[in-house]
């Protein structure tokens, strides 16, 4: 595919020519080239895997080039580390962010460059600058906190910002940005894009990665495209449309999943597999009524800390409920622990696949065949044969991208281990499967894999409880729509509904 190139007058403030990174077996970047210009954000893009993070540990120091070469201001350079890439003016701020908890803001922004008192800089620390210094530059931010405050008392977009403003403390040129936004709600979100387009005004060159694609439309100039390890192109966002994005990025003509690619069927005579009559526990989810039937894809939708999440724990057992009851097949039952909702045919994708889904420890293999194992009790035990020929047919069915099925499932990519994830519950048969942002931080493609396999096990009579706060995934894939707000239910709205009746549930309009 041809490239689309600027031609700007300025020479690039960061260059990387030719950049190859090998591992044993593996060819991560062959031939990379990567242009960024000061006063320009600049959107890395790729599916997982196309060789975005690696890149990055390149450019900050984490990993040397094997090929190559780098240039900052026209001078080459080679950090052979994340603090020698500091020094430079090249800073990151991760996903999860990378600064101490246990000290305060001011401490962190200014650590290991504390103002000091005395002559020639005493050994005492000048409390008084240090904060002040720290309010000044946050400042710059538009943000007013107090910087006396630990860290850890502030929510993560306000730690994002906190480790912006130390990257403006040490003169950073370039400013990495890694999934900034996915733990942020809307309103964070637009906070942050107004500082980046401040400091981009104040002339820095800023890398953003995303796997939101409205996201790269509102806030970048400019799109670079990395696919199996290699460059497809470089583009100025205005002239790349999203259709023709997600094809590069994928290497083939694209076309949404949408819920009519599964034969629509009335569910109202499908019997209900799981109800839930007044359903909820005191500080987390009012009293709810939901009904999921067979062959039915239900939606939940609604506002960070809306309640999705709370209720979908309590379906599954995972919390006990304190009022209402839930009935499995007409048949009233409590369930008290996960091992109950397992036994059950009850399946679970939690949100957060990293802390409560996948096990780091544990194979591709070993991961697949957990909940299966679990309902099976302890004896008798499927053997490592057995394991292995489930684990290769989910593999292959979904596509999971993995050296052997005895690799670490912590190796594996975002995408490939949800994918793995599900593979675990549709290795257990289940009734009901329960999916709680199975999209998130997975690439375009993945995503696309993984509402496939949702539409799938709906033509196979599974119910599935699909909860996102990508409110387009809700409309595409849902049969009805539950709307969530302030921890309770708001309302109900039938499949084909748009994003803007569901706006304005969640706004108390409708």
């Amino acid at each position: 595919m041809s490239t689309t190139r600027t031609k700007p007058e300025a020479a690039p403030l960061l260059h990387l020519r030719g950049i190859g990174k090998r591992f044993p077996g593996v060819r991560a970047l062959h031939g990379v080239e990567l242009r960024l210009f000061a006063g320009e954000i600049h959107a890395l893009m790729g599916q997982n895997g196309a060789g975005k993070s690696t890149l990055i540990k390149v450019l900050t120091g984490v990993h040397s080039a094997d090929d190559g070469e780098m240039t900052l201001a026209g001078h080459r350079i080679a950090p052979g580390s994340p603090l020698e890439a500091q020094r430079l003016g090249i800073s990151t701020v991760y996903q999860e962010v990378n600064l101490c908890p246990n000290l305060s803001v001011a401490e962190n922004i200014y650590a290991g460059r504390y103002p000091r008192k005395g002559a020639a800089g005493g050994w005492r620390i000048d409390w008084t600058r240090l904060n002040a210094d720290a309010r000044a530059l946050l400042g710059r931010l538009n943000l007013d906190i107090d910087v006396t405050r630990l860290l850890s008392s502030y929510s993560v977009a306000v730690q994002q910002m906190v480790a912006i403003a130390r990257s403006l403390a040490i003169s950073a040129r370039v400013l990495i940005l890694d999934e900034p936004t996915s733990s942020l709600d809307e309103g964070e979100v637009k906070r942050l894009f107004a500082v980046l387009r401040q400091l981009r005004g104040e002339g820095l060159a800023i890398v953003f990665v995303t796997h939101f694609l409205a996201e790269v439309y509102e806030i970048s100039d400019r799109i670079t495209v990395l696919r199996n390890g290699e460059l497809v192109g470089e583009y100025l966002t205005p002239e790349l449309d999203m259709g023709a994005l997600i094809s590069v990025m994928v290497g083939r003509e694209w076309t949404a999943a949408t819920r009519e690619q599964a034969a629509r069927t009335d569910h109202a005579e499908a019997p209900p597999v799981l109800q839930a009559r007044g359903l909820g526990r005191r500080t987390q989810v009012a009293p709810t009524d939901l009904t999921l039937q067979a062959g039915e894809v239900v939606g939940m939708a609604g506002l960070l800390g809306s309640g999705r999440t709370e209720l979908a724990r309590l379906l599954f057992g995972l919390d006990r409920a304190d009022s209402g009851e839930l009935l499995l097949q007409g048949k009233a039952v409590k369930l008290q622990h996960p091992a109950q909702a397992v036994r059950s045919r009850l399946g679970l994708c939690p949100e957060d696949r990293k802390a409560e889904g996948i096990v780091a420890e544990l194979s591709v293999r070993e991961n697949i065949v957990l909940a299966l194992q679990a309902r099976m009790g302890l004896l008798p035990s499927l053997s490592r044969r057995s394991q292995a020929v489930i684990a290769q047919h989910f593999v292959d069915a979904l596509g999971i991208k993995t050296a052997d099925l005895d690799t670490p499932i912590a190796q594996l990519s975002g995408g490939n281990q949800q994918k793995a994830l599900l593979a675990r519950w549709l290795a257990t048969e289940p009734r009901l499967l329960i999916l709680d942002e199975p999209t998130r931080g997975v690439d375009v493609a993945a995503k696309q894999e993984i509402m496939n396999e949702v539409l799938a096990l709906a033509r196979r009579g599974v119910a599935v409880l699909f909860i996102s706060a990508e409110l387009d995934e809700v409309v595409r894939l849902s049969d009805r729509i539950v709307v969530m707000r302030d921890r309770r239910k708001a309302g109900e709205l039938p499949g084909g509904s748009s994003e803007q009746a569901i706006c304005d549930v969640i706004a108390g309009e409708a």
